[in-house]
C-alpha cells in the first residue's frame, strides 16, 4: 500500500466526497463539512480554495461561474470523472489509513 500526504489528501477527499453528491461553491463547501463534523473540519478560505484550485488544476473539478438574481455570482465547482476516480482510490487509502493508526492506538484511548 502507498503511502499519501495526510493534510493535503484530507482537504482533497472531503471536498471530492461532497462535490460527488452535487456541485457546490466555496461557502457552501465549508458550511457542509461544518453542519456534518459538528464543527471539527472548519476549513479557513486559505486552506479551501487553493485545495480547490489544485483540484480544478489536477483535472479532478471543474467550475462553472453562475449568475444569482438577488445576490452576486458563485463559482460552483463540479466532480469529474477523473475526481470521482480519485474519491474511491482515496477513500480506500484513508479506509488503510484509519484502520492502521487505530491498530497503533488500541488500548490508548
Amino acid at each position: 500500500m502507498g503511502k499519501f500526504d495526510m493534510r493535503t489528501g484530507s482537504t482533497a477527499v472531503m471536498v471530492l466526497r461532497l462535490l460527488a453528491e452535487k456541485p457546490m461553491y466555496g461557502y457552501q463547501i465549508v458550511k457542509e463539512l461544518q453542519a456534518r463534523s459538528e464543527g471539527y473540519f472548519d476549513l479557513e478560505q486559505g486552506t479551501l480554495y487553493p485545495a480547490l484550485h489544485r483540484l480544478e488544476k489536477d483535472g479532478l473539478v471543474d467550475s462553472q461561474w453562475e449568475v444569482i438574481e438577488d445576490g452576486p455570482s458563485r463559482k460552483y465547482y463540479h466532480i469529474t470523472e477523473q475526481g470521482r476516480a480519485e474519491l474511491e482510490k482515496s477513500a480506500r487509502n484513508w479506509s488503510d489509513f484509519s484502520r492502521n493508526l487505530l491498530k497503533l492506538l488500541d488500548g490508548l484511548a
